[in-house]
């Protein structure tokens, strides 16, 4: 049996296997004596290597649609493939037992995804590795302020340097608090961003509206999961909803792509299904957020690299994630526990934004500049800002209503 032969369990019986092949070559003409005797000098390797198992569950997805003597194609490029697999592997490392990481770069501009991780490790049954979590359901965390703010800039309603109040307020009995349970009084919209303050968001929810936000994510072919027989509510801006890694990446592409985001793909989709470009922000308010991400500091360690990134954490700990791109290309990562059970001190900034840098650098890609400042926007000081927009929330004569 060809097992007795493995040179890694029975070198000497490879040996002897590998002499009597050359005996039999010589017998029947096909080798020299000389040749043989030299063929017999070279040792056999009793090393085992592992055989190429990139990208697993994309693989493992694609056999449905296996034709004999028809090769399969997936868009992803090894290259990128092998970087963030190996990304994956030391974050893993790193983040310690049962913490897993998935990841999806995409190009904007296409919607081909070029490298998608499922787990860190596809054979790793303490992570549940053969669950492909880019797939699986779970709350974004703060990951979907960009799209609140930037339909506030669509209607008019806020400027980069405008003043929002963050301090305790009630929205009808719902009351968002800060990550850090803390609040910052008055801070611009860029500042409330990049900080990632939940209460100035959820108020300009309340004025954008969050079923226009549901709308608009629909709109873009991404369809967020409420929970059962509820209506969008305030809470959807603060991970109050459920989204995939894949769904972020989707509606990222938009703001990495002049607001028009492309589905993605990778080649396990049926051959009937629809790829499409939908608006999912205008120019003009998609440069404003660009800008605003743009600007929001590199995790420690990490070297600035010109993307624009946003970070998220669920309630209770159990998911962190990191979204970011540069002019072409979007890299989405999650980090957390499979079986969804809480990792105390697991957050966005901490635990998957480095991850995020390194994916970056480890893909290959060259990095694509963000987009120059369109003719026509106007990023105002905001000495220079008229009445209706120095603070949130003011009427024509400058003066905000009591709450």
């Amino acid at each position: 049996m060809p097992e007795k032969r493995r040179p890694d369990r029975n070198l000497t019986i490879a040996h002897a296997a590998r002499d009597r092949v050359l005996t039999r070559m010589v017998s029947a003409g096909l080798l020299g004596e000389r040749e043989a005797a030299r063929a017999a000098l070279d040792d056999v390797s009793g090393l085992r290597r592992k055989l190429p198992a990139l990208a697993p569950h994309a693989a493992y997805a694609m056999l449905p649609k296996a034709v004999p003597g028809k090769p399969l194609q997936l868009t992803i490029r090894k290259s990128v493939q092998q970087g963030l697999e190996q990304v994956a592997r030391d974050a893993a490392i790193k983040l310690g037992p049962r913490l897993s990481v998935a990841m999806v770069m995409a190009d904007a501009r296409t919607g081909d995804i070029l490298g998608e991780v499922g787990s860190a490790d596809f054979f790793d049954a303490s992570r549940s590795g053969w669950i492909d979590m880019t797939r699986i359901v779970r709350s974004p965390g703060s990951t979907l302020k960009p799209f609140i703010y930037g339909l506030a800039f669509e209607q008019g309603l806020v400027a980069q340097e405008m003043l929002i109040e963050d301090s305790p307020v009630d929205f009808g009995g719902y009351r968002p608090k800060n990550f850090d349970m803390g609040y910052q009084g008055d801070v611009s919209i860029r500042q409330a961003l990049q900080l990632s303050l939940n209460v100035p968001a959820i108020r300009v929810l309340d004025s954008v509206g969050p079923a226009r936000l549901m709308a608009r994510f629909r709109q873009a072919g991404v369809s967020p999961v409420l929970p059962v027989n509820e209506a969008p509510g305030l809470a959807i801006g603060l991970g109050g909803v459920g989204v995939t890694l894949r769904d972020l990446v989707q509606l990222y592409t938009g703001l990495a792509n002049g607001g028009k985001a492309n589905t993605l793909h990778d080649g396990t989709e049926p051959a009937n299904s629809e790829r499409t470009t939908a608006t999912i922000l205008d120019a003009q308010a998609n440069w404003q957020i660009t800008d605003i991400l743009s600007g929001v500091k590199p995790p420690e360690g990490a070297l600035q690299r010109g993307i624009a990134y946003k970070t998220g954490t669920s309630y209770g700990y159990r998911d962190a994630w990191s979204v970011g791109f540069d002019g072409r290309y979007v890299l989405g990562v999650w980090v957390g526990r499979a079986d969804a059970g809480a990792a105390p001190g697991l957050s966005g900034y901490v635990s998957a934004a480095p991850i995020l840098f390194e994916g970056f650098v480890r893909s290959g890609l060259t990095a694509v500049p963000l987009p120059s400042q369109p003719a026509g926007v106007v990023k105002a000081r905001r000495e220079d800002l008229p009445v209706t927009l120095a603070r949130f929330g003011a009427g024509a004569d400058g003066l905000v209503q009591a709450g």
